[in-house]
Order: structure tokens, then C-alpha cells, then sequence
């Protein structure tokens, strides 16, 4: 079990990194990324025990060019591996993003070979194009039944808001195949505080079901997280598969100072506990546009699960 007084408690994990990925590879070591302050590169490192990705080193495996389409505000990579490889999905805006309209983000991807992707060579293959030529971001990828797909976030043609979730199935672990099916967008009043957000999805698996967390509203006290549920043997490209919770289920405790919690990830301890990964704000004035505050967290805590099988998340920076 952890020893650490970041698990379940109001203490960081690791400090200064948002939009937290952890992924517990078949080799023991724990693999983590997020977006970091400068959001200028893909910062990796790893760990035997999850506590230790706390002090573990840090490798920079990818930098943004100076110019070009990707060469902006690099958010939200995360690491999988498929296929024999290693693969880092992230979005990136292209130079002008940055004066001109920050929602510019396309989703990109860089792969390696090697046993550990802190001292492979990283190669940068290109755009995951998805059909809609909108602002998008947040992508992860998860096999069910066999078949890999692919979940992200994306700005809808004609749809009020800032970002939708979508899903479809993969043709390569660098390629989508199909057209994208809407899954949720936001409509509901914790969805829609600043902003109107579905965003940062996540995929856990357990009890006979598949479950989809994302966040929503803006990205100060308001965010939050959602679910989406839906039977394992269901078709997951069906959107009547899945059911949507009609209430956050974690969102601000200000009690013990924790606020916006969300955009998380997933991974568990060795003896299979799930642990639910996510980034949080400790105070409330920020000075300045909040994109540049560097104070989201990244923050770890155990996940309970009910008598009908549903994930209890409880509250942040609390058992």
C-alpha cells in the first residue's frame, strides 16, 4: 500500500503540474506526464512506487519548435503504449495562437520504441486528424473488447460551447477511423459556469461497467468532474449506451481549501486499488490570466466503489 501523506490528504503529489497523467506499465514503473508551467514541452519520469514520482527525475523527451502549427501551448499529453510502442498524445496551437485567439489547438502525437521511453528517441509523427477542423484537445486512448479507440474533447459545428466529448474507434494507434460520435456536451448548469465545458476525459473500468470521467466549466473554483456510464458488454460508439450523472461528482471543497478539482486520470496501486489522479487549486485569487497561474496540483486519492458498483470519489484532499 502507499506510504505517503500525499494519498487521500491535501498535500501535492507532485507540485506545479496540471492536468495530470499516470500510467502503470506491464514493467512495475509508473509513467507520469502533465502539462508543465512553461506548457513548452513533453516533461516525462518514472517510479517503482507511485509516491516516488514525487522526487523521481524529470526528462524533457520533446520541445515545441519555435514556429509553426504546434508550436504553441503544449496541454495535456499523456502516455500510452500500444503496440510495442510508446505513444504521446498532446494538443498544441500553432505560433499566433498566443496574440491572437488562444483556442487554436489541434491534438498531435510522438512516438518511441525502447523498454523505457525516458532515454528513447521520440519521434514526432503528426496531427490525429478526427474530420472536424475545430479547436481540440484532451485526448486519451483505451481498449475495450479487443479494439482500440480513441476519446477527446472537440469544439461541435453549430454547437454552443467550448468542447464536446467524441469517440471512435482507432485504425492505428496514430489514426481514427470513422466518423467521430458525440458523446456528451455540456448543457448542464455545472457544466456551463464560465465557460461551457466537457473536457479532460478518463476511462476506468470495474464492476461490470466502463465509465467515462471528464470536467467541466471553467478552470478556476467551478471546475468539476462528471461521469458517463455504461454497461461493459454495451456498444460504446452507441451514445444511448451511456448514462450521463446528472450532478458533479467532485467539484470544490473550500473547507479544506481545495478548489476546481479535475481533469484526471486513472491508475492503481500494486495491490489493485484504483486511484483517481487530478489536479487542484489551493487558493482562489489569482492574480493575472489564470492560463499562466502555475499552481494547479497534481493530487492522489483512493477510489471507494458502492454496492451497485459505482465509483464514490468523496471529496478532494480527503479519505
Amino acid at each position: 500500500m502507499l506510504n505517503s501523506a500525499a494519498l487521500n490528504s491535501n498535500i501535492p503529489l507532485i507540485p506545479q503540474r496540471a492536468d495530470p497523467f499516470i500510467y502503470r506499465h506491464t514493467d512495475g514503473f509508473y509513467y507520469f506526464t502533465a502539462s508543465v508551467p512553461a506548457y513548452d514541452g513533453i516533461e516525462l519520469r518514472r517510479a517503482r512506487q507511485l509516491e516516488d514520482l514525487a522526487t523521481a527525475q524529470t526528462v524533457m523527451v520533446w520541445r515545441k519548435p519555435e514556429q509553426g502549427p504546434y508550436s504553441e501551448l503544449i496541454w495535456a499529453p499523456e502516455i500510452h503504449f500500444h503496440q510495442g510502442s510508446w505513444y504521446v498524445y498532446f494538443a498544441a496551437a500553432p505560433s499566433r495562437a498566443i496574440k491572437d485567439n488562444l483556442f487554436q489547438h489541434r491534438m498531435y502525437v510522438i512516438r518511441a520504441t525502447g523498454d523505457n521511453p525516458l532515454t528513447a528517441a521520440w519521434e514526432f509523427v503528426g496531427q490525429v486528424d478526427t474530420g472536424i477542423d475545430t479547436f481540440c484537445l484532451d485526448a486519451t486512448t483505451f481498449y475495450h473488447q479487443d479494439k482500440l479507440y480513441y476519446l477527446w474533447a472537440q469544439k461541435g459545428p453549430g454547437i454552443t460551447g467550448n468542447s464536446n466529448l467524441y469517440i471512435a474507434e482507432m485504425a492505428s494507434p496514430v489514426a481514427i477511423k470513422g466518423t467521430p460520435v458525440l458523446l456528451t456536451k455540456p448543457e448542464l448548469d455545472w457544466e456551463i459556469r464560465g465557460f461551457w465545458v466537457n473536457e479532460g476525459p478518463a476511462v476506468l473500468k470495474g464492476h461490470g461497467k466502463i465509465f467515462i470521467s471528464y470536467s467541466a466549466s471553467a478552470t478556476d473554483e467551478n471546475y468539476c468532474m462528471g461521469l458517463l456510464c455504461a454497461d461493459d458488454n454495451a456498444d460504446v460508439l452507441n451514445p444511448a449506451s451511456w448514462h450521463k450523472a446528472q450532478q458533479p461528482v467532485f467539484q470544490t471543497d473550500a473547507s479544506v481549501k481545495m478548489f476546481g478539482p479535475g481533469h484526471n486520470s486513472f491508475t492503481t496501486l500494486a495491490d489493485g486499488t484504483d486511484v483517481l489522479v487530478y489536479h487542484c487549486r489551493q487558493y482562489t485569487e489569482i492574480e493575472g490570466d489564470p492560463l499562466w497561474n502555475p499552481d494547479r496540483h497534481t493530487f492522489v486519492k483512493t477510489i471507494q466503489w458502492d454496492q451497485d458498483g459505482m465509483p464514490r470519489f468523496g471529496k478532494p484532499g480527503q479519505p
